[in-house]
């Protein structure tokens, strides 16, 4: 189904033709007739640093201890190109390369230049290539002052270009028609004594069996392929006596559109992806789509120059989907979500969704509900997914939103997955674990933290009620302050906002409150702690003057603070002992909706809001 609907997505978007494909060249080696080298010309700017992509060969499938001997056509990394080792940024050779490897891959380059520059002699371009390798000028290359900022690019991409053409030597037609006649990709010696056809798996025609898959480039640290397994002197992994990629038969067409269409949805420019954490997230549809590039928007990070973004993606969507732009046809339009992680050989598939555009509207527009959040004057309204995962890290002086890099791994997937897979699913128990942590360990509950936990929690009562469990379903937290509500955790939670403020009334300019000193133990293990606060509130009710009370009578709605107190308590038959973590999460809500209510505005008369008779 995978591969299937990426075969058809690279057909629809007219990528790149077979044999080739699009690729980051950051420098271009510019040459007279005579294979004398002009200059380095660096392609780098602002938006590409590796430069654009260019339309080259299809790179060649490596893979074993003779990857070295599989040069790519006319463009390569440096050390195939000018057999130089891969470099660190201060210039030394990095421990996962050597000389003598870079040496042997510079061998291969050359010859198969030499054996190209014999089959196509009217080659001017191709013939300047093959002087510079006969006369050494790859030797200075390195070295020249136009070429220092290739160091600092481990493994840059290069090619070559003629000084009075405007296109690199790869775009002269005879390597178009080269490559078009199918004799452009050479296989090891292994591969082409393994030839087999068969029928394939994605379009059911009977084709030449692809033994190895194309590389996909952008979700591991290194390019993997998406479909692999291990040759068959390792039994475990051999089927019948097939080995590798005859195990699954897929035809080398098919295996080149699949593996193309994925690397163009997680191309570095790409509006259709997003990274979460270790998760890389791409979007397609079955037919062309403006929502193609909005759904990433509306769940990646906005840009620092255009920070409402996220925003305006988030509400075009819900305006199409109220105003009924999904009807007719493009209701039968499929988008398609796919979650990959990388992994040790092969890239892993995390989940993946095909939906009707308008139940994926409806979904995310679920997840917003889940998330919606009484919040301040410069919280967003639609919180993208990265900031909600960096509020629940460890903030350093890099990162002061929450370093992601600590995210626990397989985090962020999850969330992506929980979203597209129905508003009943429950977020990963995890993030809620994460967020009520980080609250206790800072002692803060933000507008991010706030959100998640009531995303969590809601979800999880929502999952509950549609399970028969003969209990009473159980009522989902609200955006805002719900005075109605009885969980035991969030009253405690409200109540610890309630002695904090009068604290604050009582002794203007405190550094530090009850909220530095005891929120850990309020929220875990309110019986130890509550009876000690309130008798320290008794002390700071006494304390106040009279603007403290007129300050502290307007945030209670002219009550007392006792007779606040004891409508927050109203509907707790005790103080509890321990708070599960589900309380705690409630309790931060609490806190959270307490402490925004007090910053709201009070209706004009000063009628009472009723939530019970004090115990």
């Amino acid at each position: 189904m995978i591969l299937q609907a990426l075969n058809d997505y690279y057909a629809r978007a007219q990528l790149a033709p077979p044999g080739w494909e699009l690729k980051a060249i950051p420098f271009f080696i510019v040459l007279d007739h005579s294979g004398q080298v002009v200059s380095v010309m660096s392609r780098a700017d602002q938006e590409n640093k590796r430069g654009s992509a260019v339309l080259v060969p299809q790179s060649e499938i490596r893979s074993g201890k003779n990857a070295w001997a599989q040069p790519n056509l006319l463009w390569d990394h440096y050390g195939f190109v000018l057999g130089e080792p891969k470099r660190k940024p201060n210039g030394e050779i990095d421990p996962s390369d050597s000389v003598e490897k870079a040496t042997k891959q510079l061998g291969a380059f050359i010859a198969r230049v030499e054996a190209m520059a014999l089959r196509y002699p009217e080659s001017i371009g191709l013939a300047a290539v093959a002087k510079f390798y006969r006369q050494g000028e790859y030797k200075e290359v390195f070295s020249r002052p136009d070429a220092v900022e290739m160091v600092k690019i481990a493994g840059a991409n290069m090619t070559f270009r003629l000084v009075d053409a405007v296109e690199p030597v790869i775009h002269e037609s005879w390597l178009q028609n080269h490559v078009s006649q199918g004799i452009g990709t050479d296989e090891d010696e292994d591969a082409c004594s393994a030839v087999q056809t068969g029928v394939c798996l994605v379009t059911g025609k009977r084709e030449e069996i692809a033994r190895l898959h194309p590389k996909v480039y952008g979700v591991c640290s290194k390019p993997s392929p998406l479909a692999a397994a291990n040759s068959k002197e390792a039994p475990a992994y051999s089927s019948y006596g097939k080995e590798q990629g005859f195990i699954f038969p897929i035809g080398k067409p098919a295996a080149f559109s699949y593996a193309t269409a994925l690397n163009h949805l997680l191309r570095r420019d790409s509006t259709q992806r997003i990274q979460i954490g270790d998760a890389s997230t791409v979007f397609w549809s079955e037919r062309e789509s403006e929502f193609e590039s909005v759904i990433p928007d509306i769940f990646g990070d906005p840009p620092k120059d255009d920070p409402d973004r996220g925003t305006r993606a988030a509400q075009a969507l819900f305006t199409a989907i109220q105003a009924g732009k999904f009807g007719g046809v493009d209701d039968n339009n499929r988008f398609h979500v796919l979650g990959l992680a990388p992994n040790a050989a092969r890239i892993s598939i995390r989940f993946y969704h095909c939906l009707p555009l308008a139940e994926l509207g409806e979904r995310i527009g679920q997840h917003f509900n889940d998330l919606e959040m009484v919040r301040g004057q410069y919280d967003p309204q639609y919180p993208s997914l990265k900031r909600l995962l960096q509020a629940v890290c460890l903030a350093t002086s890099s990162q002061p939103f929450g370093d992601i890099d600590r995210l626990p791994p397989n985090l962020g997937g999850a969330i992506v997955d929980a979203v597209f897979a129905g508003p009943d699913v429950p977020y990963p128990s995890l993030w809620l674990n994460v967020a009520v942590g980080r609250c206790r360990a800072e002692q803060n509950v933000n507008y991010y933290r706030a959100a998640a936990i009531k995303a969590c929690l809601n979800r999880q009562i929502r999952r509950s009620s549609v399970t028969p469990n003969h209990q009473p379903p159980e009522k989902e937290f609200l955006p805002m302050l719900d005075l109605t509500n009885t969980n035991p955790g969030y009253r405690m939670g409200r109540l610890f906002a309630v002695l904090e403020k009068i604290q604050e009334e009582a002794s203007p300019g405190l550094n530090a409150t009850i909220r530095d000193r005891y929120y850990g133990a309020a929220s875990s293990t309110p019986a130890s702690v509550y009876p000690t606060l309130l008798n320290l509130t008794r002390h700071h009710i006494k304390k106040l003057d009279d603007k403290g009370k007129r300050m502290l009578y307007r945030a209670f709605h002219d009550h007392t603070p006792d007779d606040y107190i004891g409508k927050v308590l109203h509907g707790v038959p005790s103080m509890p002992a321990h708070l599960m973590l589900r309380d705690q999460g409630g309790f931060a809500l609490g806190y959270y909706h307490q402490r925004q209510d007090f910053f709201a505005k009070k209706p004009d008369d000063s009628t009472p809001i009723t939530e019970g008779t004090p115990s």
